[in-house]
């Protein structure tokens, strides 16, 4: 079976909807942060302290290639790392790619203030951070993905429903 791969902003829901997905089509999750962190024995905000973005971006880029290799996972992966045409290209490959998507609204409410989020955490003001990164990354997103799920006012367990019906309706699985 192909991979279910979910991408999008941060805190639009891809782990903890691609979790459910996973355990609903009995198929293996793994969030490619998780598998970073595993790998380099560092948290996320620890390799981005100590090395900067770009030490994080060659991880997540191993990682992704890695991950592309197997087949009949379903990977949540970090919100920049379509941002990689050859993420884009090794993903696209090996599955299918389900963007999530919500409000600036939604994803500063989830964020918490920016607390463990890299790309936040210096920002006096996190709203206009979050506007300006979507923003610039909306047609990025749009790009990389097969199937496009807004993801505002229902809870996880309905996004998911609402994923895997997409996913038969094209026949992906």
């Amino acid at each position: 079976m192909r991979n279910i791969i979910f991408t999008g902003f941060m805190a639009t829901g891809k782990t903890s909807v691609g979790r459910i997905v996973a355990q609903r089509l009995g198929l293996l999750f793994v969030d490619t942060d998780d598998e970073i962190a595993r790998v380099t024995g560092k948290t996320i905000q620890e390799i981005f302290d100590r090395y900067g973005s770009i030490r994080f971006r060659s991880e997540e880029a191993l990682v992704i290639k890695k991950l592309s290799h197997r087949g009949g996972l379903v990977i949540a992966t970090g919100g920049g790392a379509v941002l990689n045409s050859e993420n884009v290209a090794a993903l696209r490959k090996s599955g299918v790619v389900v963007l999530l998507k919500t409000t600036p609204e939604i994803i500063l409410r989830r964020v918490n203030a920016g607390r463990g989020r890299p790309l936040l955490a210096r920002s006096e003001d996190i709203g206009q951070r979050i506007r300006d990164l979507m923003a610039q990354r909306e047609d990025i997103y749009a790009r990389a993905a097969d199937l496009e799920v807004v993801t505002c006012e229902e809870t996880r367990e309905e996004v998911a429903t609402k994923v895997i019906n997409m996913l038969r309706e094209r026949k992906y699985i």
